[in-house]
């Protein structure tokens, strides 16, 4: 490390990792239910099993972004991190306001929650994604100012860089969009085209900055190619992509009451939504094609070619094969939208966020650029593993949406919900055994922090 303070970044680390295998420890649940109707009833019902499952999610990738934030700001301003102790003291009012609500979740039922949490105070529950009690919801707003206060005052008082800039104006905007998660208006129309303002522009546009800041740094870091050709890579995606992005948000506007013209500025904004990413696999490829060093951490370079691909492929395929209209009406919701919805969160962000952890955490552990070759061997296999696994996912997801959307949306005696379910069960069954593959690749994945140190490694830095 650089700088002391870059030591606050390991805390976030590995609370995010830790919630990253309560997440896919849901998703198996959920999987399983999916074919064994009763799996855990009533103890842990579809409904809250789903809740948790993406409630986690969106809580562990927040401690990465933030973690990554905490490694690379003061290394890109040159100057240490404006207060240690308040990332701290941030961290865990984070995680236990987090770990309370997912017990809120499993233990209390929704509606008593709301009510325990005094939801008609201030009503934001009940909405996908946004289930958080509201005092939940204060606390993130809370969190989120006191990070992006210490971050900010980082900046301002060291070196600007573009990847800076960019990363903090995606934290702002993160930041700014979740505001609307409090504004929940009675009209159905009004109610979805304001939450689509955190849910689209959260993962299609202000996310994208964070991710393309991170990667960023992360190839400098692993190439030393001149910081001027990155940076003048990361100005065009991030350009591209909020032009898309932000128009892009009328694919959701189809078919909720809004006017007619959203089918075509959505369909053609969101047909052009792969080319950001498109940029991006581009970008990862020619950096490391023109790379000036050949840098020991091979798994980090891994992950960081692994983000591109694995972001176009998910968000920019998946998302193109459904997203024109006449498509969407026929597809809105079916397991097509899943499959879409995973490939996506994995590539685009799940596999930032261990880039940057796969980069920072040997230096975080005092152990130089890699902990070792039997850690990088292990990392590389948790990288296929799970990689390779949610390919897969996706594809048997593929399978299903089309057969569902065929049975159940079109022809003359299109079938009921329930029996077309039946039907593509065999799609779930492999999905779930992919599933059970991934975990099997996070954890060999997480046992390459448990390997012996390098040797004449540093002693190891403390958090």
């Amino acid at each position: 490390m650089h700088y002391q303070s870059q030591a606050v970044a390991r805390l976030y680390f590995i609370g995010a990792l830790g919630l990253f295998v309560g997440q896919i420890l849901f998703g198996l649940i959920l999987g399983t239910q999916y074919v064994i109707g009763d799996f855990l009833f009533p103890a842990i019902p579809f409904n809250v099993a789903r809740m948790v499952h993406t409630n986690l999610l969106i809580v562990w990738l927040l401690f990465g972004f933030m973690g990554a934030a905490y490694y690379l700001v003061p290394e890109e301003a040159e100057t240490e991190l404006y207060s240690p102790l308040l990332a701290k003291l941030l961290f865990w009012v984070f995680l236990v306001a987090g770990a309370l609500t997912v017990l809120g979740y499993l233990l209390v039922p929704y509606a008593g929650l709301a009510r325990l949490t005094m939801n008609d105070v201030l009503p934001t529950m009940g909405r996908e994604f946004l289930e958080q009690p509201t005092i939940t919801k204060i606390g993130i707003v809370i969190v989120a100012l006191g990070f992006l206060f210490n971050i900010g005052m980082t900046i301002l008082q060291g070196r600007k860089t573009s990847i800076n800039i960019v990363l903090m104006t995606g934290l702002v905007g993160l930041a700014v969009m979740f505001l609307f998660s409090f504004y929940n208006p009675d009209n159905l129309v009004l109610d979805k085209y304001f939450w689509w303002w955190v849910v689209h522009l959260w993962v299609e546009g202000v996310w994208e900055l964070i991710l393309g800041a991170i990667l960023a740094f992360v190839l400098i870091k692993v190439t030393g190619v001149d910081r001027e050709v990155i940076e003048k890579w990361l100005y065009l995606i991030i350009a591209v992509t909020l032009i898309t992005g932000i128009l892009g948000t009328g694919h959701h506007y189809y078919w909720i009451g809004t006017q007619e013209y959203w089918q075509w500025i959505g369909s053609v904004f969101s047909a052009l939504e792969p080319i950001p990413f498109f940029m991006m696999v581009l970008f990862a490829f020619n950096m490391i094609n023109k790379r000036r060093r050949n840098h020991p951490n091979k798994a980090a370079a891994l992950w960081a070619m692994g983000t591109a691909v694995m972001a176009f492929l998910g968000a920019g395929v998946w998302g193109f094969m459904h997203t024109l209209a006449p498509i969407n009406y026929l597809t809105h919701g079916t397991q097509i939208t899943a499959a879409h919805g995973h490939m996506a969160f994995y590539g685009a962000y799940v596999m930032i966020v261990l880039t940057i952890i796969s980069y920072a955490m040997p230096h975080l552990r005092g152990h130089g650029p890699t902990s070792g070759d039997q850690s990088q061997v292990l990392e590389m296999w948790g990288f296929w593993l799970m990689t390779v696994s949610m390919v897969f996912i996706t594809l048997f997801l593929t399978g299903a949406g089309i057969l569902q959307v065929y049975l159940q949306r079109m022809g003359e005696t299109p079938g009921s919900f329930m029996d077309v379910q039946e039907k593509i069960a065999f799609f779930y069954w492999l999905r779930l055994f992919s599933g059970l593959v991934f975990m099997g690749g996070l954890v060999t994945y997480l046992a390459s922090f448990f390997t012996k140190a390098p040797a004449g490694a540093a002693a190891e830095v403390s958090a």
